[in-house]
């Protein structure tokens, strides 16, 4: 690319960044003193650590582009019609967390839902979100309420994910079957397909709602399959598929249905083939952020999350038969990148 052209790219990406970063600082201080009252912030040594992680992750960000890991187009990918359209909902159902919050409602569901038809720890307002995952309202602001939980980093942090992977094809050096556990909305599935277009694509979630939303974003196309299905009893043939990823799923996961999930992705998984879990960081990973981790459970309905912490994932894999190859942090995410062994 001609570098004047890239130095270009780089402002604006920065310039976006810092935009959606105030932005959501403004919305962050807003819902926190109306939801929890004055409550004291981290010290300024904390919020350096967090401005330094952020800036890395940026950097880290542009790079990848820079070595066409990914296009730079997707760097500015961010639906902010969409975001804008969205913020006024988001907005009218704070009272309703608020309730929620004061209340300890964490099952606050839909009356209409069959709620047998999900595990017990699924059936609870993660996040105090409206309706938990069990409602097309809840799928349509899920979005945009994370970026705003993350400085706008949400999108960022998700696509570290896809250099292993796409290292991965470059060595297979054919189109592989990638599979997603818990796709959620798309927005990581529509990034992947930017990345490997001739790649196929499936996603799999609990929540039909979000698969529908993430089927209207990913569009009609024979190289992308969504099912609603339960991540521990995966519907696919042993060895079908070359990568297997997910993205913030394990902390909301108690231990045995975290074991079970790791086992049916290694399951699904082909020898040789590629694994890349993100999620929260933990105290191995942290540092100087620990303390933004010790604050997360007791700001969001997260009942799992503090056991996730003291549940390694690098470990975890490893005990399921598969080989670390590495161990990243972006931002407020870890990236653990594994692979089957050829002989198991």
């Amino acid at each position: 690319m001609n570098p004047v052209l890239e130095q270009t790219f780089r402002l604006a990406y920065r310039g976006q960044q810092q935009s959606l970063r105030n932005a959501s600082a403004f919305a962050q201080r807003f819902a926190r003193r109306l939801v929890m009252g004055k409550q004291q912030g981290p010290s300024a040594e904390h919020q350096r650590a967090l401005l330094e992680s952020f800036e890395q992750l940026l950097a880290r960000d542009q790079d990848n582009a820079a070595a066409g890991i990914y296009p730079w187009s997707l760097l500015f990918q961010i639906p902010f019609g969409t975001y804008a359209k969205a913020l006024p909902r988001l907005a009218r159902d704070i009272p309703n967390v608020v309730r929620r919050m004061s209340r300890d409602d964490w099952k606050d569901l839909p009356g209409d839902v069959d709620l047998d038809a999900y595990p017990p720890y699924y059936r609870r307002t993660f996040h105090w979100q409206s309706d938990g995952y069990l409602s097309r309202r809840s799928a349509e602001l899920y979005d945009v309420g994370v970026e705003l939980l993350f400085g706008g980093t949400a999108d960022v942090m998700r696509r570290q994910v896809l250099p292993p992977i796409v290292r991965h094809a470059r060595r297979c050096g054919r189109p592989l079957r990638v599979l997603e556990v818990a796709c959620g909305t798309g927005r990581m599935g529509a990034q992947l397909r930017r990345a490997l277009p001739r790649a196929h694509y499936t996603g799999i979630d609990l929540s039909p709602y979000y698969i529908e939303v993430a089927g209207e974003r990913l569009g009609d196309s024979p190289q992308v399959e969504l099912h609603q299905v339960n991540a521990e009893e995966l519907p696919f043939a042993d060895a079908s598929f070359d990568a297997v990823f997910s993205v913030y799923l394990f902390h909301e996961l108690p231990r045995n249905a975290r074991r079970r999930v790791w086992a049916q992705m290694r399951r699904v998984l082909r020898p040789g083939g590629c694994l890349v879990i993100e999620d929260s960081l933990q105290p191995k990973d942290a540092g100087s952020l620990g303390v933004f981790l010790d604050r997360f459970p007791d700001d969001m309905h997260e009942p799992f999350y503090r056991d996730y912490l003291r549940d390694d994932l690098a470990e975890g894999l490893a005990e399921m038969g598969l080989q670390i190859e590495a161990t990243e942090r972006a931002f407020l995410s870890k990236v653990v990148t594994a692979h089957r062994p050829q002989t198991a």
